[in-house]
């Protein structure tokens, strides 16, 4: 495989109607500098807190065995043993998938109980050999290994049963969605839009699986994994004006120059490149909505005020909701479809955010963008780095 290629991986889920938690867990963790993804998305069965907390337990295990390059059946015995039983159907409370990419190497993924994966290559299906592990002790719990090789633009395709189970018993699905429903409308996707993310994608099977239904009310948790191979989307942040007046023509001849996208945060940072690459900065009217408007220059895909509009933009990688549809959203998206982020940071301070009368989370800028590269990297798990200037 190749050691450049860039894992974007994504998890759409939806609870069951009526409860407070999803019964299903997606867990994942980029280990050896990053050329390695361990992923586990668990369904409990059944649904509420119970198996919600069981099918956390049952991911991150999972995670940290294979992580830990322990072997596949005691690995699973382990886990199996750890949880429950079912006394009706004699099976444990939670089923799992285990996508374990190393990009240097083969990809493996490892089935408990769940519906079988799918990989498309492009937008046609490869179909992957796979072998069976049975455990002495848990005769009834049978553990399918696939090992292959992954290739540019390939997509791995993994659900919980809420998914396949989708429309069951009612027509035009009385057998429910199945997998082949899940896998024929991915391609079709896949041939109509070819670089949709791993968001996109997942977030696209989640809804088309909740049509299935009356009123689109989920009948089980449901849960739909996406990992796409693909060269990394690269994209440079600056904000803040550099410590030193002399680096800013440097400086925005860099931003001029990066092979990807380019953003700006900050007035003073959107002057300096205007002045220095001589180009024209427009604010687009009605574009606050909550925040200061962006604006437009030749060659940035975006242009947004600073410290507010990072502050913002933090909060909702952090996990918050966001309410409308502004700047500091419009950062987030570029930020989400993104793999590799760098973030080039002035040092120069603005006397403004010192201000102790200002709001508490108007923080230093270079504390801000440390707390975005903590959930790219942690909850995203996107590539950033930070240089100082």
């Amino acid at each position: 495989m190749n050691p450049e290629l860039f894992v974007d991986v994504y998890t759409a889920q939806c609870n069951k109607h009526g409860e407070a938690s999803c019964g299903d867990a997606f867990k994942s963790a980029r280990l050896d500098g990053g050329h390695r993804i361990v992923s586990v998305l668990s369904d409990g069965l059944g649904s509420g807190l119970k198996a919600t907390l069981l099918a956390n337990l049952t991911a991150s295990m999972a995670v940290k065995f294979i992580g830990s390059d322990a072997e596949i059946l005691p690995s699973a015995e382990m886990i199996m043993d750890a949880l429950p039983v079912c006394r009706e159907r004699g099976i444990s409370y939670a089923t799992f998938t285990v996508v374990d990419c190393r990009l240097d190497s083969a990809t493996r993924v490892i089935e408990m109980g769940n519906p079988p994966f799918f990989l498309l290559r492009g937008s046609a299906v490869e179909e992957i050999p796979h072998r069976e592990l049975v455990s002495p002790r848990w005769r009834n719990r049978r553990l399918r290994v696939y090992d292959f090789d992954i290739r540019p633009e390939d997509r791995i395709v993994a659900f919980s049963d809420g998914i396949t189970q989708a429309g069951l018993g009612r027509p035009p699905n009385k057998l429910g969605w199945r997998r082949s429903g899940c896998l024929e409308y991915a391609r079709e996707v896949v041939q109509r839009t070819p670089q949709i993310s791993a968001r996109g994608l997942a977030k696209k099977i989640l809804s088309r699986a909740l049509s299935q239904m009356p009123e689109r009310l989920a009948e089980d948790d449901m849960s739909c994994a996406v990992h796409y191979f693909r060269q990394p989307r690269r994209t440079l942040v600056f904000t803040g004006p550099p410590f030193h007046n002399d680096r800013d023509r440097e400086t925005a001849e860099r931003v001029s120059h990066f092979p990807g996208r380019k953003v700006l945060c900050g007035g003073t940072t959107a002057n300096i490149v205007a002045r220095e690459l001589r180009r024209d900065l427009h604010t687009v009217l009605g574009s606050g909505k909550g925040l200061p408007s962006i604006s437009e220059m030749a060659g940035m895909d975006l242009v947004t005020e600073g410290i507010l509009t990072l502050t913002a933009a933090a909060r909702i990688l952090e996990g918050e909701q966001p309410e409308r549809r502004n700047a500091a959203l419009l950062l987030v998206e570029v930020l989400r479809d993104s793999d590799v982020i760098e973030f080039l940071v002035g040092k120069r301070i603005n006397e403004a955010h010192q201000d102790p009368s200002l709001p508490i989370d108007l923080e230093i800028r270079r504390n801000i963008i440390q707390r975005i590269t903590a959930a790219l990297r942690d909850r995203h798990l996107k590539q950033t780095t930070i240089e100082y200037i």
